[in-house]
């Protein structure tokens, strides 16, 4: 239909009969074969060309004779367009569409012979361009997005829209494409027009459309990327709480409410803790210096509609911490400190203890405070992110204890170590009843010290010791003897055990000497018994009890 329209127009000059088709570009100069340049030259006498009027008669353009120049016999337009190559072909210059008829090649050999050619002329879109772009799309409405032209084609140019890479198609309902063809009285070129009407969707918010045409001849067109503005109501509302983390007392609170319309709202109703607050022109409010007395609901709301709104709940953390007593603590020995730790928090709170720095595994207790009680503690608690601290320092006075005196053999037994042993506080003084040397006192710890002297006794001594402080003091004594004293008896317990050692050698060898002096008189007695008056009986019999008495006697000697 479209190229009906400029072959109407080209009609006026031409007719379009039977034979070969050929095409042409417009505006270029178009070769028209004489029977496909299958001719020998040397065979022809006569070649002529014509074309095909519209009023049905036939036309001269120009005719060649053997031997003779090419004679233009062509008295309209196509006087000054034609010419004719060296293979007969006919040269038509500045193609138009007027130009869409049948030209004719009349060759005489023998014979004449007529070879018909039909013209048609192609011409792509001068441009692409999109006018009336819309400044926005609404959401469920039908909008005219814009019209994409294609300039001056023949045929008339074919164009399709494009949403993101993907071609839309009309379906009566979100889409309607409209195109219409103009034909230029003048030329006879075709310019397209395809209106695009399009219902958005909110996802179209990027979405990227363009037009492009479909070439008969040529390279495809090409729109720019469109973008556009979509356009919806608000259907959600969120109320954004800004602040720092944890929100505590003295921090600022800024309250934003978010509306998902395009475009945005611009004012709303801020509802704090049922306080009604209007905010024009803008999305935000902002709490100063905030209380614990702040916590609670909050909401906003668009100022047209409140049903369309959002809530948050706040709250403000606080953490206050007691503890009593603190500061320095000073008490007696065995006395009792009550401790307290007081705490308000918006939540439960975590408690731990150091003492000294280094971590307890409770919390202390003081029924009876000890010298070992002395020392710097801290509580630190913890609510999350925020955290307290609070310390005391614990003094443990008294008057001084000696709790052990001892003394010692030094390593080369040539001195003595004296040690005393002392709990107190203040750090007690430490003094010895003897001078002695080597003076060692260890550091004072937990109201602990440990004093350590070096003596070399002449002779037996009772030495005490004493400390002393503020609070009062200790005595004690030890008896120490002389290191002569204790060499002289290790001598003598030596002799006496060498003595001891000859004493019962003597003893061993006494008991031989008298085994022997009896079996001897045993012997003797028995031989006198032989050559005596006794009776034989009697003197068996008495032999043999003496035998056994002295046997007796003679097992215990040994023994």
């Amino acid at each position: 239909m479209h190229s009906l329209s400029a072959l109407l127009i080209s009609a006026l000059l031409c007719q379009v009969t039977g034979g070969e088709t050929i095409i042409g570009l417009y505006g270029e100069t178009l070769e028209i074969p004489c029977n496909n340049g299958v001719i020998k030259a040397e065979e022809v006498f006569i070649t002529q060309w014509k074309y095909d009027k519209a009023d049905g008669l036939s036309g001269d353009l120009l005719v060649w004779r053997k031997n003779q120049n090419v004679s233009i016999s062509a008295t309209d337009d196509y006087k000054g367009r034609v010419s004719m190559a060296a293979n007969f072909s006919l040269l038509l210059s500045a193609a138009k569409l007027s130009d869409q008829c049948t030209f004719t090649c009349l060759v005489a050999i023998g014979d004449i012979k007529e070879y018909p050619v039909n013209v048609v002329i192609y011409k792509s879109p001068a441009g692409l361009q999109v006018s009336d772009k819309a400044e926005s799309l609404a959401i469920g409405k039908r909008t005219k997005l814009g019209t994409c032209v294609a300039h001056d084609a023949n045929p008339a140019a074919n164009i399709t829209w494009w949403k993101n890479r993907q071609p839309l198609m009309s379906d009566g309902n979100a889409i309607y494409i409209q195109t219409s063809v103009l034909v230029d009285p003048d030329t006879g070129l075709s310019s397209t027009s395809a209106m695009l009407e399009y219902s958005a969707k909110k996802e179209d918010t990027d979405a990227e459309f363009s037009c492009s045409t479909q070439p008969t001849v040529g390279a495809q067109l090409v729109s720019s990327l469109l973008t556009f503005t979509i356009t919806y109501s608000t259907e959600n509302v969120v109320l954004q709480v800004m602040a720092p983390e944890p929100l505590v007392e003295g921090d600022n609170v800024t309250l934003k409410c978010l509306a998902d319309g395009n475009p945005a709202p611009t004012s709303f109703n801020f509802y704090l803790k049922g306080e009604l607050v209007k905010v024009e022109n803008g999305d935000s409010y902002t709490i100063t210096n905030v209380s614990r007395d702040f916590s609670g609901e909050y909401n906003c709301s668009l100022i047209h509609n409140s049903t369309l709104g959002s809530s948050e709940n706040i709250t403000v953390s606080y953490l206050d911490i007691n503890l009593s007593p603190s500061g320095i603590i000073v008490r007696l020995a065995g006395e009792t400190l009550d401790l307290s730790l007081q705490i308000d928090s918006s939540v439960v709170a975590k408690v731990s203890w150091t003492k000294d720095g280094v971590k307890l595994d409770k919390e202390p207790k003081f029924a009876k405070v000890v010298y070992s009680d002395s020392g710097s503690y801290e509580c630190e608690v913890t609510m999350g992110l925020l955290t307290r601290r609070d310390s005391f320092e614990l003094v443990v006075e008294g008057a001084p204890i000696i709790r052990q005196l001892s003394k010692q053999r030094g390593e080369d037994g040539r001195h003595k170590v004296l040690t005393c042993e002392a709990e107190g506080s203040p750090k007690p003084v430490v003094s010895w009843s003897i001078n002695g040397t080597s003076l060692d006192e260890s550091p004072f710890i937990n109201g602990k010290i440990t004093h350590r002297i070096t003596v070399v006794p002449a002779t037996n001594l009772t030495v005490s010791c004493t400390v002393l402080n503020d609070f009062g003091f200790d005595t004690r004594a030890i008896n120490v003897s002389s290191l002569f004293e204790e060499v002289r008896m290790d001598k003598q317990d030596q002799s006496d055990g060498s003595d001891q050692t000859k004493l019962v050698v003597g003893v061993v060898v006494g008991l031989l000497v008298a085994s022997l002096v009896i079996g001897l008189a045993y012997w003797v007695y028995v031989k006198k018994s032989k050559h005596g008056s006794w009776k034989t009986g009697e003197i068996e019999n008495g032999s043999s009890e003496e035998e056994k008495r002295l046997g007796e006697s003679s097992q215990k000697a040994e023994v």
